[in-house]
């Protein structure tokens, strides 16, 4: 099973200055790249792209090779179909727009796992849990 990862923890991967939430991204990403597990959306890479250019100090170049690196990992690319499950996870759940994209996605890549912040740990969206790798 693939495991999804939001943008917060890629970023957190690559923010140095992040301490220990640092550390704990790097390595939940890298277990993802060696046991081929990982899998983001195309909405993933362009937030994470927008926040790596504008708050971390990454340049546009450094942000588009971590973007391609990724590429060896499931791509979620929404279609319309995707917009309308969205609509019924955001009004069935009461999360935020761009949380419901994303749980969409990590629902059609088949994937168990949700790896981000921003939702509840534990939480369950049909087959898929949100963990929050920053929680102890």
């Amino acid at each position: 099973m693939t495991e999804f990862v939001d943008t917060n923890v890629l970023v957190y991967a690559h923010d140095t200055a992040a301490g220990g939430k640092h550390i704990v991204a790097m390595d939940l990403v890298e277990r993802l790249f060696s046991r081929r597990l990982g899998a983001l959306s195309v909405q993933v890479l362009v937030e994470f792209y927008y926040a790596a250019t504008r708050k971390l100090p990454l340049s546009p170049e450094q942000a588009e090779e971590v973007i391609s690196d990724l590429s060896s990992w499931s791509i979620h690319r929404p279609a319309h179909a995707d917009v309308l499950r969205a609509c019924r996870i955001q009004r069935d759940f009461g999360v935020n727009w761009w949380d419901a994209m994303i749980v969409n996605s990590a629902i059609e890549l088949g994937c168990d796992s949700l790896w981000t912040e921003d939702l509840s740990h534990g939480q369950q969206y049909g087959p898929v849990t949100v963990r929050n790798p920053f929680t102890s």
